[in-house]
C-alpha cells in the first residue's frame, strides 16, 4: 500500500494524467507475469493458462468431511487472495436435469421479458445486444421453486462462497445469454469499486480500494457448453493483485495488455468458474453461428455490508429540501456544506435496486437519492417535484 497515498483523491495522477503510468504497468506486468504451481494448489485436477481446475465429485466428496472441507476452502481463499484470482470446477453442477430445467426457465423468462417493456441498461456492454435477466434468483424461485431448491441444493456453490465469504453471506444471481454475434465486453473489474466511474474512485482511500474486492465473488456456472468460438468469459490470472487496478483498469495501456494476455477457459454445460471481483476480465466475443451462450452469474456479498439501524432516508431528503434550497439561496451554507448534509441524509448508493425498473442507463450504476437531492438543488426545481422523483425511485427499486 505505499505505493498508494492514502488521503482521498491524492491518485487523481492516475486519472487526470499519465504520470507514473509506465511505472505502474510494469509492476502490474511483474504482477500478471507469475505462474500457478501445482504445490500451491494440491487439490486441483489439472492447471489450464494458470488457472487452477477441480473435479467436482472430488469437491463434493470433500464436503462432508470437516477437516478436508477446510483445507479446501483455505486453498480457494489462497487461490483467490494470493494467487491466480480464479478457479474453474469441472461437472461443478452434477444434476444436468436440474440444470437442464433452470436453463428452459430462464430462456422462458427471457422471452417473457423481450415481449414486454424490456431493454434495459447493462453494465458492460451495448444496451439490448445480449439477453439479460435481472435478479434471476428471485425470478427463477418464483418460476419453479422446487428446480430453484435442487439448483442451489450444490455443494460447490455453498463452498465457493464460503471460502471467500464465511459465513451469512447473500446470494443474487444475473443471467446472461450471448447470442451468435454477441460482441465481447470491455475488460472491467466487478462491484463494488468496478462499478463506479474512475473519478468516483478517487473518493475512496487506499484501504478502500483493498477492501472492495474482499467483500464479493464472482461466480459464473455454465449452462451449455462453451468452446472458444462461444466467447468464455476471458480472465487475466493475477490482475487483482494491482492495488491502484479500479483506476488503471480503464485506461488505453492496461486494456491493451489485457487484450494481448487474456486467456480463456472453454467451459462444458455444467462447469463453474469463480473469481475475485478485482480480477480483471470481461465475456468474450460469441463468433459462433449457433451457440446460444448462458450463463448464471453469482454475484455473493459479504453478510458485512449491512448498517446497524434502518432510516427513512426518502422522508430526510424531502424534510431537508427546502432546507437546503433556501440555505443555498441566501449563502448561509456552501455547496460543500450542503454536500455534507446530503451526504448525512440521503441514500448515497445505487444498490440493492431492481435493476429491471431501475437500468444503469447512462452510466454503471443508476441514479440514486444523493444524486436527486444535487441535480434538484442546482436546478431550483420544487419540493413537491424533488419528492415525486424520490418516490418514483423508490417505486423503482421495490421488487
Amino acid at each position: 500500500m505505499d505505493d498508494f497515498k492514502t488521503q482521498s483523491g491524492i491518485a487523481s495522477w492516475l486519472y487526470e494524467a499519465d504520470m507514473g503510468q509506465d511505472d505502474l504497468l510494469t509492476r502490474f506486468k511483474a504482477q500478471v507475469e507469475q505462474t500457478t504451481s501445482s504445490q500451491d494448489v494440491p487439490h486441483a485436477q489439472s492447471i489450464l493458462h494458470n488457472v487452477p481446475v477441480y473435479d467436482g465429485e472430488a469437491v463434493r466428496k470433500l464436503a462432508p468431511d470437516t477437516k478436508k472441507r477446510r483445507a479446501l476452502l483455505a486453498e480457494w481463499t489462497d487461490v483467490l487472495a494470493k494467487g491466480a484470482g480464479v478457479f474453474a470446477i469441472r461437472n461443478g453442477m452434477d444434476n444436468i436435469a436440474v440444470l437442464d430445467e433452470a436453463t428452459s426457465i430462464f430462456s422462458q423468462i427471457i422471452e417473457a421479458e423481450k415481449s414486454g417493456a424490456g431493454g434495459g441498461g447493462d453494465h458492460f456492454a451495448k444496451a439490448g445486444a445480449n439477453d439479460r435477466i435481472w435478479n434471476a434468483l428471485e425470478k427463477h424461485c418464483q418460476a419453479n421453486a422446487h428446480n430453484f431448491a435442487h439448483y442451489y441444493s450444490n455443494d460447490t456453490i455453498a463452498m465457493a462462497a464460503e471460502a471467500w465469504l464465511g459465513r451469512g453471506y447473500q446470494m443474487t444471481a444475473q443471467v446472461n445469454r450471448v447470442n451468435p454475434g454477441g460482441e465481447a465486453q470491455k475488460p472491467h473489474r466487478d462491484y463494488h469499486l468496478g462499478f463506479m466511474q474512475a473519478d468516483q474512485t478517487l473518493a475512496f482511500p487506499a484501504h478502500a480500494h483493498a477492501l472492495s474486492a474482499s467483500l464479493t465473488l464472482q461466480g459464473a456456472i455454465a449452462h451449455c457448453d462453451m468452446p472458444i468460438e462461444s466467447g468464455p468469459t476471458q480472465l487475466l490470472p493475477f490482475s487483482q493483485h494491482l492495488l491502484e487496478g479500479y483506476l488503471a483498469v480503464g485506461k488505453p495501456a492496461f486494456q491493451t495488455y489485457f487484450a494481448e494476455h487474456y486467456v480463456q477457459i472453454p467451459l462444458q454445460k455444467g462447469d463453474m468458474v469463480f473469481f475475485n471481483p478485482a480480477l480483471m476480465h470481461a465475456a468474450g466475443s460469441n463468433i459462433s453461428s449457433d451457440i446460444y451462450r448462458m450463463a448464471n452469474l453469482l454475484q455473493i456479498s459479504s453478510a458485512f455490508g449491512r448498517a446497524m439501524e434502518t432510516v427513512n432516508r426518502q422522508k430526510l431528503c424531502v424534510l431537508l429540501y427546502s432546507v437546503l434550497a433556501q440555505a443555498k439561496s441566501d449563502h448561509t451554507l456552501s455547496d460543500l456544506a450542503i454536500r455534507n448534509v446530503i451526504a448525512a441524509s440521503a441514500e448515497g448508493y445505487s444498490f440493492p435496486t431492481n435493476l429491471d425498473r431501475d437500468p444503469p442507463i447512462g452510466g454503471l450504476a443508476p441514479k440514486t437519492q444523493a444524486q436527486f437531492m444535487q441535480d434538484g438543488l442546482a436546478a431550483g426545481i420544487p419540493e413537491a417535484e424533488l419528492s415525486d422523483q424520490l418516490e418514483q425511485l423508490r417505486l423503482r427499486q421495490q421488487s
